[in-house]
């Protein structure tokens, strides 16, 4: 399933109304969850993404038993950083650290967060999806700017769970 494919697949979603379609594939697996109030929903990451990813020569994508995590242990760095989470956008999209443009950011550096913590939004065509804290702990850095493109799997967020 392509790009376009996908995009057409999500319009028709989005006009009929229907609550969620699952698409599974030999290779991949597409969960669309549409709601009755598009500004702001949740969806889950889609192993699909890496399909709509910049194209890369030798790129495959994940296996759909292997779930995207969202939250995963920062590699590499020096010391201070090994006891960093690094939170990832589990889609590709356009990350927003606000809730709308006259709103307040969901979280600053220096604040404290518990696990299902609004961090953020990442629109992915005209969806806009929550991004929920899957660790405890200090915002270390924020490492996207608002408005900005984001990548499958791209660090948005340092994390000091201690």
């Amino acid at each position: 399933m392509n790009n376009k494919e996908i995009q057409e697949l999500v319009k028709l979603v989005n006009e009929l109304g229907v609550k969620e379609v699952n698409v599974e594939k030999k290779d991949f697996k597409l969960n669309i969850v549409g709601h009755a109030d598009p500004i702001v929903s949740n969806v889950a990451p889609v192993a699909a993404a890496p399909v709509m990813a910049s194209p890369a020569p030798a790129a495959a994508p994940a296996p759909a038993a292997a779930p995207a995590p969202a939250a995963t242990d920062n590699a590499g760095g020096d010391a201070a950083d090994d006891n960093l989470i690094t939170i990832k956008s589990p889609m590709i999209g356009t990350f927003y650290r606000k809730p709308s443009p006259d709103k307040d950011v969901f979280v600053n550096v220096g604040d404290t967060i518990s696990v299902g913590d609004t961090l953020c939004i990442v629109e992915a065509m005209k969806l806009f999806n929550e991004i929920e804290a899957e660790v405890s702990g200090k915002i270390v850095k924020v490492l996207i700017e608002d408005m900005s493109p984001v990548e499958f799997d791209q660090p948005l967020f340092l994390v000091d769970p201690s």
